[in-house]
C-alpha cells in the first residue's frame, strides 16, 4: 500500500466541497489514515512549494495557501499517488477532464481545489512536513479484500 498527502485548498473549503472531495476518495477505495483542518504558517508553505520559488505564481500561491485554513489528509491505497493525481485532473481547471475533481469543480489556474504529492519521495517529505508520526493511524482495512482482488493471494 502506498500513502500520499492531499491538501484540500482554501477555495474548495470556501465553496463547501470538502465532503464531496473526501467522499470521492473514499468511494474509490482510499483509506484515510490522517486528517486535520489547519491554517498553515507562511514559512511552512514556502518550504512546501520551494521548488516553485522564483516563478511568477510563487508569491501569490504562498499568500493564498497561508491566508485561510486547508484540510490536510494522508490517504493510502494501492498506487495511491498515481490514482489520486488522475482523480484530481490537470492542474489548470479549464484543462481538466470532466469526471476529475478539477474537471468537475474548477476552472481557474490558481484556484484548483486540491494538491496531491507527485512522487513517493515527495509524499514522504510532505507527509512528514505536515504530520507527526503519532498523528497517522494505519490500521487494518477490513475492506481491502473487497476493494482489491486478493484471490490470487497477492499482498498489497
Amino acid at each position: 500500500m502506498e500513502r500520499t498527502l492531499l491538501i484540500i485548498k482554501p477555495d474548495a473549503i470556501q465553496r463547501r466541497y470538502v465532503g464531496r472531495i473526501v467522499t470521492r476518495f473514499e468511494e474509490k477505495g482510499f483509506q484515510i489514515v490522517a486528517l486535520k483542518l489547519t491554517q498553515i504558517p507562511e514559512k511552512v508553505i514556502r518550504r512546501h512549494y520551494s521548488a516553485h520559488e522564483g516563478k511568477p505564481f510563487f508569491e501569490p500561491l504562498v499568500r493564498y495557501m497561508s491566508a485561510q485554513p486547508v484540510v490536510l489528509m494522508v490517504v493510502r491505497a494501492k498506487g495511491a499517488i498515481a490514482v489520486a493525481r488522475k482523480m484530481m485532473g490537470a492542474t489548470f481547471g479549464a484543462n481538466a477532464e470532466p469526471g476529475t475533481l478539477r474537471g468537475d469543480f474548477a476552472i481557474s489556474n490558481r484556484f484548483n481545489l486540491i494538491h496531491g504529492s507527485d512522487s513517493p519521495e515527495a509524499a514522504e517529505k510532505e507527509i512528514a512536513l505536515f504530520f507527526k508520526p503519532e498523528e497517522i493511524h494505519e490500521v487494518a482495512d477490513a475492506q481491502e479484500g473487497i476493494v482489491y482482488d486478493l484471490s490470487a493471494g497477492e499482498r498489497i
